[in-house]
């Protein structure tokens, strides 16, 4: 239902998805024993299966970018910290102060890093 819905409003407004190449995530992220159950139970590489497949059916071009400091850096200055995540659902750039959900922060790294658009009608 998710990936549908993506697929569509990429192919109603004519533009591509973005998304963070999140493989091999389980392996690179600690967490703590009694957390280890949701971990493994993130559904990342189903969710990317499912929009990749209906993306090619639609015609939506797809770029996977590299997850490195989306969350962390600020598109405005460029600055990178983890203190710039003060809380999980919080970003505040400690170099210039601007403040904002952090999803949303992390959104616009994730368009910026890869060029996706549709291909010219000839």
């Amino acid at each position: 239902m998710i990936s549908k819905k993506i697929v569509r409003e990429a192919e109603g407004t004519g533009r591509g998805i973005k998304l963070e190449d999140l493989s091999g995530i389980r392996g690179r992220v600690t967490v703590r024993k009694a957390q280890r159950a949701d971990a493994h139970s993130w559904g990342f590489w189903q969710l990317r299966q499912f929009i990749s497949y209906k993306a090619a059916i639609a015609g939506v071009p797809l770029a996977l970018v590299n997850p490195r400091n989306t969350s962390r850096a600020y598109p405005g200055c460029g600055h990178i910290s983890k203190r710039n995540r003060p809380r999980r659902d919080e970003f505040r750039c400690e170099r210039c102060g601007l403040a904002g959900p952090a999803d949303h922060i992390a959104a616009v790294n994730i368009s910026r890093r890869a060029a996706v658009s549709l291909p010219d009608a000839a």
